[in-house]
């Protein structure tokens, strides 16, 4: 399956295919995979996210699901790449981490079915969709700060195309150690369901990004963590985390707070029952 990445190469956006270790632009030149500084492997105009999607998360929190899918919005600012910086702001303690898979439009949609949806998608992608759940209290409901905020939206290694999604492992990593396991086949509504509902009143244009949920066991990041989200067939998307520079402003604006809900989401739902005290980080 032909991959494709976005690097950096001599101060230069450079498009290049994968073959083997190796990149290859198309000019020829090589650079190792290894070696290379990545962009996310696409542009999008925008960046689509389901809230639940896999059974075992739905298991994890209790939930009862609506009978269709809902959805939060992450800014285009908050891109970031392959071995990028995840930066956890200073005063801030409840980032967790999300293994995903983001599908890629690859031609205009609007208006189109669920049997014809699969005609408008480039390729597949791994996301980490990040959650900086100290501002879930005052943005449950749009998740703008909570999943928006710059930094919190890595994709790659690379664009995949001809890659079935169905059946694939899912695992995320932290230092090393398996944190999630899911399965593509835990998702409640498949890939083309997402682009059709998302395309009812929403156009998708090349480029753009959805994203498809989550497996269970979400859980907290802390700086100088690696996390690595790996995709059966799509490679292994890798990060670290680092503390920001600066404080969030506080003379304006809602603070960050450790409210209970915020405790229970980013422990996982039901963290007060089963004797789990927060750490202090």
């Amino acid at each position: 399956m032909p991959e494709y990445r976005r690097i950096l190469l001599d101060g230069a956006i450079v498009e290049t295919v994968r073959d083997g270790g190796e990149l290859v632009a198309g000019d020829g030149r090589r650079v190792k995979a290894e070696d290379a500084t990545h962009l996310p492997p696409v542009v999008p105009s925008k960046v689509i996210a389901v809230h639940l999607n896999h059974r075992s998360r739905v298991e994890e929190f209790g939930r009862t699901l609506p009978d269709t899918p809902t959805y939060f919005h992450k800014p285009t600012s908050s891109l970031n790449a392959h071995k990028g910086a995840v930066v956890r702001p200073e005063g801030c303690k409840w980032l967790n981490y999300e293994g995903e898979v983001a599908l890629v439009i690859g031609r205009t949609a609007r208006n189109v079915s669920p049997a014809d949806a699969g005609d408008h998608i480039a390729g597949y992608t791994i996301a980490n969709d990040l959650g900086l759940h100290d501002f879930r209290d005052t943005d449950a409901g749009s998740m703008l700060r909570v999943k928006g905020s710059d930094t919190l939206c890595p994709l790659g290694p690379g664009l995949v195309t001809g890659w079935d999604f169905h059946g694939k492992r899912l695992r995320t990593y932290v230092n090393g150690r398996v944190v999630q396991d899911g399965s593509t086949d835990e998702m409640i509504w498949d890939m083309h369901y997402l682009v059709a509902d998302i395309a009812r009143t929403i156009t998708l244009y090349p480029g753009d990004v959805l994203l498809s949920g989550t497996p269970a066991n979400s859980r907290p990041l802390r700086p100088g963590d690696v996390v690595e989200v790996e995709v059966e067939g799509l490679g292994r998307l890798t990060n670290h985390v680092v503390t920001g520079p600066t404080a969030v402003r506080t003379d304006l604006g809602a603070r960050p707070t450790e409210s209970e809900e915020v405790l229970s989401t980013a422990l996982g739902g039901d963290w007060e029952f089963r004797g789990i005290r927060p750490p202090r980080r």
